[in-house]
């Protein structure tokens, strides 16, 4: 089978220099507001899916719960391995095909970690995945870019120095998707990678939500959790249960 822009690029030692500015102080923020919100109990079962090198995951078992991160690149899981204790741990797995069944409190999917399939059909399965992974009374959190924010406000071509990478970049709106294309040059070789994210809209989360036994209870629109503004916000983020 074919690997995917998403199995190269996020293997790639170069994504983790593009993003090294990533926010901890962000992510910690996120999930402060979101437990006060949710209020589960100490020991919570929680489960991360597509953690990357685990930031939400070190931080959520910082708090005291019991954390699971799943992430589909074998470098990142090997990263953050290396924080692994009692009530932590990480796996290899494809969010299209978790293996867990109602053992989660709650399920979280993080900072635009999901639109990466060419298909609904996919995205479907992996909302179905979501869904078999928690308990009934379950919460499954998905936090997703504002999509129609971002193409008002897009970047076409921006250029990004990072340890002495020079990264061209990119962005578009082609086949519903937004696309970004990274450019650059290191040790005299030329590297090409893209990111294709599905530019999906509140409407058409209702819709694939509605498919895979899942049902909007919460919206917002920030990691203050502010109410969710299709012009203004930058985040969509939804609170799901069981159908």
């Amino acid at each position: 089978m074919q690997r995917k822009w998403f199995q190269y690029w996020f293997n790639s030692p170069y994504y983790h220099i593009l993003y090294s500015q990533r926010n901890d102080a962000e992510a910690e923020f996120l999930i402060d507001n979101l437990t006060a919100y949710l209020k589960p109990a100490l020991h919570s079962r929680m489960l991360d899916i597509a953690c990357g090198r685990g930031r939400h995951s070190v931080y959520l078992n910082k708090k005291g719960f019991d954390v699971t991160g799943i992430d589909l690149s074998e470098q990142s899981i090997k990263y953050a391995k290396q924080f692994e204790q009692k009530h932590l741990h990480f796996f290899v797995h494809d969010m299209r095909k978790l293996g867990y069944i109602n053992y989660y409190d709650i399920a979280l999917n993080l900072f635009t970690s999901f639109g990466y399939f060419d298909t609904e059909k996919d995205h479907v399965n992996a909302l179905k995945s979501f869904r078999k992974s928690i308990k009934e009374d379950g919460t499954v959190v998905i936090d997703y870019f504002n999509t129609q924010k971002i193409i008002s406000n897009l970047t076409h071509k921006e250029t990004k120095t990072l340890e002495g990478i020079e990264f061209d970049l990119r962005k578009f709106v082609a086949e519903g998707k937004i696309i970004k294309h990274i450019n650059f040059e290191h040790k005299s070789k030329h590297y090409a990678f893209e990111e294709r994210v599905q530019a999906f809209s509140l409407a058409d989360f209702e819709r694939m939500l509605e498919k895979s036994g899942l049902k909007i209870v919460d919206t917002f629109g920030s990691y203050s959790l502010e109410a969710f503004d299709v012009a203004k916000s930058d985040r969509l983020i939804l609170v799901c249960k069981k159908a």
